[in-house]
């Protein structure tokens, strides 16, 4: 069998590919050198000593974030393009006949508008920005990023859930005004009322005094519990917006080491015994 026809043939294909595939090569490339420039670009856009407003931090970054995602799916979409017309597809055409948004239909990414529609909307109406604690689709998280598609929440292990903007609703934000740290003392039911509130009284002013998170209080709600062997005091304080868990932790430490000092000791069951026959 004659083989030359055949690498003839070959070596024909390839020299007509060679230049298409150098084309497609050079296009990823300069999308890849285009998106590290946008994302720079992005990045000292909002870096702090360049804005000339005073935009709140969180609300820059949200922004930032948003904006870098716009930006790389339009990159992409340009790159993909000119990738098709290098493949000999005619593009104008395609875009002229069906239109963007015909095109993303008709590739059954209804939910990927759905996505971008959503997103703007909470952006729009200022639902949550980059940072704050939200509760939503069943997911807890601080938001880290928030894109065009999806947003990003991070939990307290660590772990990154990608949410799609359109699953998002029913949104709990615990990062919006102030917040009530709640603490419950026990002492022995003994112990004397009258003494009990005044030391309870001390430790509060000095937390008060201390703590720059609280912004009221804290004060004393009473005894809110009672039982054979205790009496349960509640104490109440307004913080900063997500201060609430790190003041109650304060506040405990500080009443537990006000107690100690006081000689006031944890309350504990007391049995007692009556032998039949004797007064004792």
């Amino acid at each position: 069998m004659d083989w030359e026809p055949v690498f003839g043939e070959i070596k024909e294909v390839l020299w007509s590919v060679l230049p298409a595939l150098g084309k497609i090569l050079l296009v990823l490339v300069l999308t890849k050198f285009v998106l590290s420039l946008a994302r720079t670009f992005v990045q000292k856009l909002f870096f702090p000593e360049r804005r000339r407003t005073t935009m709140d931090p969180q609300k820059a970054k949200t922004l930032e974030t948003l904006l870098q995602s716009g930006l790389r799916y339009l990159i992409y979409f340009i790159a993909g393009i000119t990738i098709l017309s290098t493949l000999g597809v005619k593009t104008e055409s395609v875009l002229a006949s069906a239109g963007i948004v015909g095109i993303a239909i008709g590739f059954g990414a209804q939910s990927l508008v759905q996505d971008v529609v959503t997103g703007f909307f909470i952006i729009f109406e200022d639902q949550f920005i980059v940072g704050d604690y939200i509760e939503t689709a069943g997911l807890s998280g601080f938001v880290e990023e928030m894109g065009l598609r999806v947003t990003k929440l991070r939990d307290f292990n660590g772990v990154v859930h990608i949410l799609p903007n359109s699953k998002i609703s029913n949104v709990t934000n615990h990062s919006r005004g102030n917040r009530t740290a709640m603490v419950e003392i026990a002492v022995p039911y003994t112990a004397d009322v009258m003494s009990v509130q005044a030391l309870l009284e001390e430790t509060n002013a000095e937390l008060a005094k201390q703590l720059d998170a609280i912004v009221e209080g804290p004060k004393i709600l009473g005894i809110v519990r009672l039982s054979p062997a205790e009496m349960v005091w509640r104490i109440w304080a307004r913080t900063q917006p997500m201060k609430h868990w790190s003041v109650e932790r304060e506040m405990r430490k500080a009443l537990k080491m006000a107690l100690d000092k006081a000689g006031i000791e944890p309350p504990y069951p007391r049995t007692i015994l009556r032998r039949e026959g004797s007064e004792q």
